[in-house]
């Protein structure tokens, strides 16, 4: 032993506050908690948001292996000590905790390991408990305290469940019991459905053998959400390029697969077209889409190698990589962040290249033969509009102007003023009647061109 070493523990009051806020939102907390339940060869996973005012609760089930008392017991450590295998999802021994104190101020965690005797082993991290006694003390639970839908799951199977109470983060209103709060709720319950839908689509779809996965938020299904449209016959998928890597674990292969998306005139349907804007719609969609064993990391953008453009939105990429390489992706305990090698930014910038100007050219030859944009068409609807005119839609879905019952040529471009005696409220009447048959990647355009035009007219 060296002399005069002293070992200092962290303020348990102090830390555990501080770990409430690494970064993870109410859908990123989740996912990571799912990764946990693949880990255990869970083959389905119930996530269920219960709205109750103040005492609104949620519960992450599975029905995988479930843990003994032990290993339950490491879980709950923060830096649990264990031996993560190549593939595995978790990194940090961090997850479970940080990802429910993100959300809330007390979590349990409930699991059942033996799959003859319904023996629960639960144990509770309670924030208030330890700022109290500024102590990391874990509480055992009661398995007669626990929920009653809690101890029939675990009757009912092996497995983990997690509940989530004091939820502070998640409700986030100074009148928890309010209809705001509820509306926020069920709101969050969508978007966590679009989240766990991208994230892990490739479990969702069997894609990856020996793992897959059902999951249900209130009892509804999630359905995979593939990022490439592969089930539309005119996605082009390239050719795949693999490229190695050498880390400080070893060598691992980092696979770029490009894929070239339909203009949305040849897509199979305008609904197949909507679900394949994603959840940040066409134009933030586009890019990378970077797997970590399988598991979705980053959902877009070009992690900047390129620039957000409306011609390449039809360009998606699809980047996987081994744990071995989490060192040089840098990822972040929250599962939200990695960032591109150095050493493979210019082999990626090339092997894209293709996938990009396909996708440009795409673009540009479908807008070529479709019908005028709204970039077009705003511009003359007032005088239409105040001519006795009316909005239509074309039979491609594209707005038109109606005149006598007849659609005029697009026009040639106007200067920079509104017609003389134009009021704003003229404007706004038209608005509105292009955002109910304006396409999803036109609405950006239109709301510009109002903003742009609003200032120039009458009040």
């Amino acid at each position: 032993m060296i002399a005069g070493r002293v070992e200092i523990i962290p303020s348990a009051q102090r830390l555990v506050r501080s770990l409430r806020d690494v970064g993870y939102e109410f859908t990123t907390a989740i996912a990571d908690l799912i990764d946990n339940s693949i880990e255990a060869k869970a083959r389905t996973v119930w996530v269920d948001v219960v709205w109750g005012g103040e005492s609104s609760y949620v519960t992450i089930a599975d029905n995988g292996e479930g843990m003994a008392l032990q290993d339950l017991k490491e879980a709950m450590r923060f830096g649990s000590e264990r031996d993560y295998e190549v593939e595995d999802l978790g990194k940090f021994g961090l997850g479970l905790k940080t990802a429910s104190l993100s959300q809330c101020t007390k979590f349990t965690v409930a699991t059942r390991q033996n799959p003859t005797r319904a023996d629960v082993n639960a144990y509770c991290w309670d924030v208030d408990h330890v700022t109290a006694t500024n102590r990391w003390e874990i509480l055992p639970v009661r398995t007669a305290d626990l929920d009653d839908k809690v101890r029939q799951h675990l009757k009912d199977t092996t497995g983990t469940v997690i509940i989530w109470e004091q939820i502070d983060r998640i409700l986030g209103y100074k009148k928890p019991d309010g209809e705001s709060a509820r509306r926020q709720i069920h709101a969050m319950c969508r978007e966590l459905e679009d989240h766990l839908a991208m994230v892990f689509h490739r479990f969702l779809s069997g894609e990856v053998r020996g793992k897959r996965l059902a999951i249900y938020v209130n009892e509804n299904k999630v359905a995979p959400w593939d990022p490439f449209a592969r089930s539309e016959k005119n996605t082009r998928k390239l050719e795949a390029v693999t490229l190695r890597l050498d880390g400080p674990n070893g060598r691992g292969d980092v696979i770029v697969e490009p894929f070239v998306l339909p203009h949305q005139s040849r897509f199979s349907s305008p609904e197949a077209f909507n679900r394949a804007s994603g959840p940040e719609k066409w134009n933030r969609q586009q890019g990378f889409y970077i797997y970590r064993a399988d598991r979705m990391i980053q959902s877009g953008g070009w992690s900047g190698l390129r620039a957000l453009d409306e011609h390449r939105k039809l360009s998606r990429i699809a980047i996987s990589f081994t744990p071995k390489l989490d060192e040089e992706f840098k990822i972040n305990v929250a599962k939200m962040r990695v960032s591109l090698p150095a050493a493979l930014r210019d082999a990626i910038g090339k092997s894209i290249a293709s996938a990009v100007s396909l996708a440009e050219e795409e673009y540009r030859q479908s807008e070529r033969k479709g019908a005028p944009t709204i970039a077009q068409v705003v511009p003359h609807a007032l005088p239409a509009i105040r001519n006795g005119s009316h909005v239509a839609a074309s039979s491609n879905g594209a707005p038109q102007i109606m005149i006598g019952g007849e659609a005029p040529s697009p026009a040639p471009a106007t200067s920079a003023h509104a017609p003389a005696g134009v009021r704003r409220s003229e404007l706004e009447h038209v608005a509105e009647l292009f955002r109910k048959i304006v396409k999803p990647d036109e609405r950006e355009v239109l709301e510009a061109l109002v903003a742009r035009a609003t200032p120039l007219l009458d009040d």
